[in-house]
């Protein structure tokens, strides 16, 4: 998988395998760099014809290289979680958020068309 970089440029993503519940996931990461560093990786087994079961297992990870104003709540009970927040602050982490949304959707998008 390759992404294409502000400089008009294509660039290999970095590939991995996650082992999740009793799958395994491909994932691709890669690095978005304005005055912060993120890096973010996404994946998914795709598409198995069921619930949480037997069906599909998503990945997807947000990680603070550098200057990232990030923070996260999460909330759970008993049962699991209930809710993820992320909050950032400043322009430059906006910009680096809406790529790498981006990007996460084009794994997943790619991903659960070739497993299907």
């Amino acid at each position: 998988m390759y992404y294409t970089e502000s400089d008009g440029n294509s660039y290999p993503a970095k590939k991995r395998i996650r082992a999740i519940d009793r799958s395994k996931v491909t994932t691709w990461s890669r690095e978005i760099v304005n005055c912060n560093i993120l890096e973010v990786e996404a994946g998914t087994n795709g598409y198995q014809g069921g619930d949480s079961g037997h069906g599909s297992r998503t990945y997807l990870r947000l990680k603070d290289l550098g200057s990232t104003d990030i923070r996260c709540n999460v909330e759970a009970d008993q049962f699991g979680c209930d809710s993820i927040e992320i909050i950032l602050g400043g322009d430059a982490e906006l910009e680096t958020m809406k790529e790498a949304l981006r990007w996460m959707l084009s794994v997943l998008e790619t991903q659960s068309e070739m497993e299907a």
